[in-house]
């Protein structure tokens, strides 16, 4: 295993960074054991939730029976590979975000004719790898609950998301921890292309040398967190090209060595295949409904973390007049947080005289969504959405945003869809990078950091007709540039590193 930890794209990394490098590792060896040795089994099944729509196959490593994602119900296991087109999508579970990246790349695999396999780091329970993930999940999740304080936000959150994962010497120790991860590879075909929505993934296929592999990278502020040395990193914004390809500011005002040029291609934004291919159907959907003064469509999607609840509760407040008075229709899809929709029903009891359920009922919602874009139908109240299972929490928001007029989110990957967007507060100062490009290409509003600026937006969404009408030209003049390509992108340059060999 080559190190990868003491010399950085030509950068040198300092002892005692390297040796911190090795006691991170050694940390989680000494909690969670070393697998290296193992010799994990590998079982193919087709995933039972997005298996159809998305042509996605699991890969599960280790003991099936414990795999998060096995289905007892379906026999349809193999453990064959399609080496002739088949990629992998190496994902992770930390909030929502790298699932929904995943499927993406998923979709656009489907559409251009390639089977892929879902590879969840996250969810071999068994493995070093599992664990290692889990533990730094556990973390990110509880600091974004915790970055609701002001002062946990100001003086660690923010700073650490937006500094400390931007250090090179931070990807030292990640790479040292990602040895840990690369034994979940150890069987699966050297040849078939990687696709990883998240750099731990990328970083243990390159340690386990998987030979072609992309590292598809979410953020646009460029951060060393995000480098798999020995991938092709995509990025999905131009102006992120040149952080990243310097590495400016990863060591504070030090110059370093720039990644080579074939390491770095920009691609344009991750969107699914279903939702690009019907960017100007739907826009022009938007605009109608705008023309005839039909209720307006706001979408809510809350994240993997949940942290935003108190957002929603006063959007919720604020709108509640005027769905009453079906002005406004709401979409809430509290993905897998059940519980965030009984706190808003406890805190707002008014809402459920207007609200309807759609829980756990994956051909309701699908049904609901493909109604919902029929122009005949208007839709009216607060439409609630929570789903038990992740692909079907995720997925909802895709197939919701189709029909909504405005989707309400904060701005991580969800600022890259093709759909006029209210942005809400940040969970990272990183995050708020993505309205700042969204606002750049003029397809979602400024981050509105408080409460009183989010309702200030919803009221001009609301009273003017250029705001939304002018993004929905502007996504549909984004779509004929490709923009929103990065998706189909990403996985022609992964097959294509396999045929150049």
């Amino acid at each position: 295993m080559e190190e990868r930890s003491k010399v950085i794209f030509g950068n040198e990394i300092s002892n005692a960074a390297y040796k911190k490098a090795l006691r991170s590792k050694q940390k989680y060896i000494k909690k969670y054991g070393d697998d290296s040795g193992a010799d994990y089994p590998v079982v193919l099944q087709k995933n039972p939730y997005i298996g159809d729509s998305l042509n996605v196959v699991n890969v599960l490593v280790g003991d099936v029976q414990e795999n998060v994602h096995y289905n007892p119900a379906d026999n349809n296991l193999k453990s064959t590979f399609d080496l002739d087109n088949g990629i992998i999508v190496g994902n992770i579970r930390m909030g929502f975000g790298h699932y929904r990246i995943s499927m993406a790349m998923a979709s656009a695999a489907k559409a251009l004719g390639y089977t892929p396999y879902w590879m969840d780091l996250n969810s071999y329970s068994q493995t070093t790898c599992t664990k290692v993930i889990e533990a730094q999940n556990h973390l990110y999740s509880l600091g974004s609950r915790l970055s609701k304080n002001p002062l946990f936000n100001k003086f660690v959150w923010e700073p650490m998301n937006y500094e400390g994962f931007r250090a090179l010497t931070y990807n030292a120790s990640d790479q040292k921890n990602a040895e840990l991860m690369a034994p979940v590879y150890q069987n699966i075909p050297k040849e078939i292309p990687v696709i990883a929505t998240h750099v731990w993934p990328a970083q243990a296929a390159v340690h386990a040398d998987m030979k072609y592999v992309v590292n598809a990278i979410p953020d646009n502020w460029p951060m060393a967190l995000h480098y798999a040395e020995g991938a092709v990193h995509t990025i999905q914004c131009r102006n992120a090209y040149m952080g990243y390809r310097i590495c400016n500011g990863m060591a504070k005002k030090e110059v370093l060595k720039p990644m080579p040029k074939e390491a770095l291609v920009y691609t344009g934004h991750y969107i699914d295949h279903e939702l690009v291919s019907n960017i100007t159907e739907d826009c022009k959907a938007r605009i109608a409904r705008k023309e005839k003064g039909a209720p307006i469509r706001f979408l809510l999607t809350i994240g993997g973390a949940g942290a935003q609840k108190e957002i929603f509760a006063a959007i919720i407040r604020h709108l509640l007049p005027m769905i009453t008075q079906k002005k406004v229709t709401l979409y809430v899809n509290v993905g897998d947080y059940k519980n965030v929709w009984e706190d808003l029903l406890r805190e707002i009891p008014q809402m459920k005289e207007v609200s309807k359920e759609h829980f756990d009922d994956w051909n309701d919602t699908v049904h609901f969504a493909a109604d919902a874009r029929n122009p005949e139908n208007e839709i009216t109240g607060i439409h609630g959405f929570w789903h038990k299972n992740i692909f079907e929490a995720v997925y909802a928001t895709n197939l919701l945003m189709r029909s909504a007029d405005v989707l309400v989110t904060k701005p991580s990957e969800l600022a890259f869809y093709p759909v006029p967007k209210l942005f809400i507060k940040r969970v990272g100062k990183h995050e708020m990078w993505g309205a700042i490009h969204s606002v750049e290409i003029g397809d979602g509003t400024y981050e509105c950091r408080d409460i009183p600026h989010t309702m200030q937006m919803l009221d001009l969404f609301l009273q003017e007709d250029d705001l939304l009408v002018d993004m929905c030209h502007n996504i549909m003049k984004n779509n004929e540039q490709g923009i929103y390509n990065g998706a189909y992108k990403a996985v022609e340059l992964a097959m294509r590193l396999k045929e150049e060999g």
